[in-house]
């Protein structure tokens, strides 16, 4: 019996240790695929929101962003909700990780106020209508200028959206008097102003019988811009030049007992004589002639290398063409 005993005894303690191995690995299994199930329901369902050009979410929410996660979105500054509003603004995270419903730009970018074309000017928008980013350029008529910023631009301000400045105007272009001048005076010197396009002429006073004043400048003044006439004004002095004599020349034109500001004179060689430099001459503000008297040089005038040239050219031409007509009346 007690033989028996041991015997059922055994075995069992054999058992025993056989079912110790796989019981361990087996538990250890379960706990792994156990925590695998798991690891998802601990990890973010969606990753961040999605990002739109006119839109941003609502309050700036953090993650993590679980199933049933609602994000709402308004528009960025500058923008404004297209009216009417047909499009979700709202998107949910989903368990299988995406958001739901893809939402499409609901948003359009604002618009600056439109603004009235100057009086005697006009008004250019660059960039397309007055939305932001765009520029107002203003332009005056001719005859007025500008008073105040060329180009405005449509910007933000906080969420809204405005312009940079106030719009300019465009007022008449017109002139102080021209300045007075000893000895002269111009047209409608008692008017306090001159329109654009305005002209004033000066004129010299008489002097005496035998000597004048002669006018040296500019005798017509146009009023071209804000308070700018189109040049100085001139002025009034005595210009003489002395009798112009040519030794072996004469005078052919421009005869006078007196020459005077600007007044013109043309010589010629007698024969035997050539002429050494400009044939006419011309009383300058200087009271000196421009350029200086001529001289007549004995002799007959040297013919130049120029000269020289082109008559070899001439010459040459002629033989060449001489040349062409023989040989085509032998062939």
């Amino acid at each position: 019996m007690s033989g028996s005993m041991r015997a059922s005894y055994q075995p069992l303690r054999a058992s025993s240790r056989r079912l110790e191995s796989p019981f361990s690995w087996g538990f250890l299994g379960v706990l792994l695929l156990a925590l695998e199930l798991l690891l998802p329901m601990c990890s973010d369902a969606c990753g961040d929101p999605p990002r739109y050009q006119t839109m941003k979410p609502q309050g700036d929410p953090a993650p993590p962003y679980n199933a049933g996660f609602t994000v709402d979105y308004e528009c960025r500054p500058g923008y404004r909700l297209i009216v009417p509003l047909v499009r979700p603004t709202t998107s949910v995270c989903q368990p299988d990780g995406t958001w739901a419903p893809p939402l499409r730009e609901a948003c359009t970018i604002k618009a600056c106020p439109q603004m009235q074309e100057p009086q005697n000017g006009k008004l250019t928008y660059i960039g397309g209508a007055s939305s932001l980013g765009s520029q107002a350029q203003f332009v005056c008529n001719k005859g007025y200028y500008l008073v105040g910023t060329k180009i405005l631009k449509c910007e933000l301000s906080g969420n809204d959206v405005t312009w940079s400045g106030d719009p300019p105007s465009c007022e008449k272009i017109l002139c102080k008097p021209p300045q007075k001048i000893p000895n002269g005076e111009f047209t409608n010197s008692h008017k306090d102003t001159f329109e654009y396009n305005e002209v004033v002429t000066y004129t010299c006073k008489p002097l005496n019988r035998t000597d004048q004043y002669s006018l040296v400048g500019e005798s017509r003044l146009i009023c071209s811009g804000l308070n700018r006439w189109s040049s100085d004004p001139p002025e009034c002095k005595v210009v003489k030049c002395e009798y112009p004599v040519l030794k072996n020349g004469k005078l052919v034109s421009g005869f006078g007992k007196t020459f005077l500001f600007k007044a013109k004179v043309t010589f010629e060689c007698l024969n035997g004589f050539y002429l050494e430099g400009s044939s006419t001459i011309v009383c300058g503000a200087d009271s000196t002639w421009g350029p200086k008297i001529p001289k007549c040089i004995k002799g007959d005038k040297p013919s130049s290398s120029a000269d020289d040239l082109d008559g070899g050219l001439i010459a040459v031409i002629v033989l060449t063409v001489f040349g062409v007509a023989v040989v085509g009346t032998c062939v």
